[in-house]
């Protein structure tokens, strides 16, 4: 066997310094599909040698704790990569030995073999031997057509080609053991980093990720031509903006007798010159410039401090723009007023066009309505605000933007 891997590996050497820039388009295209199925064909010999090696007990027998360690250190593999192979080297040699032979043929891929010994395990469990041959021969078909994850959502169906009198039964049954599976399985971890940060990681059921992803979704898109967030970000300010729907409702459970809220503590003098910074009631920091924009949110509970560290306001939920003012500033704006976003009005805070900090006033007339990204980057950025003679807002971009600075509005929610 090493004599023709030696030469295998010869030929491809070979093939590497060929200039694919010379071949027409047809050959590049056919030597494409040949590299993959070959690849396939070499993953199918890699996994069996995996096996022999961890049957005879190479790895420990050369010192390590285990093959995938062994693989590790041999490969310069992950330990989850290397882990990843035996199992799958396992697999292939005490499952259905179609999967192995269907693998070496090139006819599947690696990701692909995983799913199908996976789903035709299941099936000879379940039903038989023969089913799970029929099962084999479905898949490895559909392996032509679809990819590893269309193929694995494809294969929690696949009784209904091989076994359709007992389908809706088993279907019914690995339902419930996935909703049994999920319930035990969910949960949510919040870890607060060193510098005020939150990292979330869990797993969420699948009603719960329903959920989530109808919320999100429709706000992870890009707002307009000039968004530069990446789509992690987009999704992270999408999550920020359903949070501050829920406590904008009030609908939220009391906490300590008071409703949901956010309180920022900071000082007046510092506020106003647009030079202090905040500390939430988590004991966590906040810049200027936050605590700024915070301060035009509706549901925020200023604690605004003196000099000397006494509460000036303290205890009195400050609702800026509310009832009749809020529902006249939605008739006029419709949604986030900046251009090119398309967020509707439930999604936006109302923000003052001078700010409050600086002595602004509640009024139609010093409001405007933002998303949570653009009023985030209204106050980051250098663009201005203001209203037009027709009383509808106007936004002047940075002079690096256009140079001529001339007025933009949000066409979207009015067009004309």
């Amino acid at each position: 066997m090493v004599e023709e891997l030696t030469q295998a590996e010869g030929a491809i050497a070979a093939c590497a310094d060929t200039a694919t820039w010379a071949l027409p388009e047809d050959e590049l295209i056919a030597a494409l599909d040949t590299a993959h199925r070959i690849e396939q064909r070499l993953a199918a010999v890699k996994l069996a040698l995996i096996r022999e090696l961890d049957g005879r007990g190479t790895a420990t027998a050369q010192g390590a704790s285990s093959t995938a360690v062994w693989l590790r250190e041999r490969l310069r593999l992950t330990i989850p990569a290397a882990r990843r192979l035996v199992d799958l080297a396992e697999v292939l040699d005490t499952g259905n030995p179609g999967v192995r032979h269907a693998l070496a043929d090139g006819h599947i891929a690696v990701d692909q073999a995983r799913v199908i010994a996976d789903t035709v395990d299941s099936v000879q469990t379940a039903v038989g031997p023969e089913a799970a041959d029929k099962a084999l021969g479905v898949l490895v078909e559909w392996a032509g057509q679809f990819d590893p994850t269309l193929l694995r959502k494809l294969s929690t169906r696949i009784l209904d080609h091989v076994a359709p009198d007992i389908a809706d039964a088993a279907a019914k049954a690995a339902l419930d053991a996935e909703a049994r599976r999920a319930t035990r399985d969910r949960h949510l971890t919040l870890s607060t980093l060193t510098d005020g940060r939150l990292r979330l990681a869990g797993i969420l059921d699948t009603e719960t990720a329903g959920l989530l992803r109808a919320a999100i979704d429709p706000l992870s898109a890009p707002s307009g031509p000039d968004d530069q967030r990446s789509p992690g970000q987009r999704r992270h300010d999408a999550l920020s903006d359903v949070c501050r729907l829920a406590l904008r409702t009030g609908e939220l459970p009391e906490h300590g007798g008071d409703p949901a809220q956010i309180v920022v503590t900071a000082s007046y003098d510092g506020l106003t010159r647009q030079l202090g910074s905040g500390t939430l009631d988590t004991g966590l920091r906040l810049t200027p410039e936050a605590v700024r924009r915070l301060a035009c949110d509706a549901a925020i509970l200023p604690a605004v401090l003196s000099g000397a560290g006494q509460p000036l306001d303290l205890g009195r939920q400050r609702r800026l723009v509310t009832g009749p003012l809020r529902r006249a500033l939605v008739l006029r704006d419709r949604g986030c007023a900046f251009p090119g976003c398309d967020r509707p009005p439930r999604w936006c805070d109302a923000h003052h066009i001078h700010h409050w900090a600086d002595g602004g006033d509640t009024s139609l007339t010093n409001a405007v309505l933002l998303c949570g990204h653009h009023h985030r980057h209204l106050h980051h950025s250098d663009w201005a605000v203001r209203l037009a003679g027709d009383g509808h807002p106007e936004f002047v971009p940075p002079a690096w933007l256009d140079p001529e600075q001339v007025p933009r509005r949000n066409h979207y929610h009015r067009r004309t």
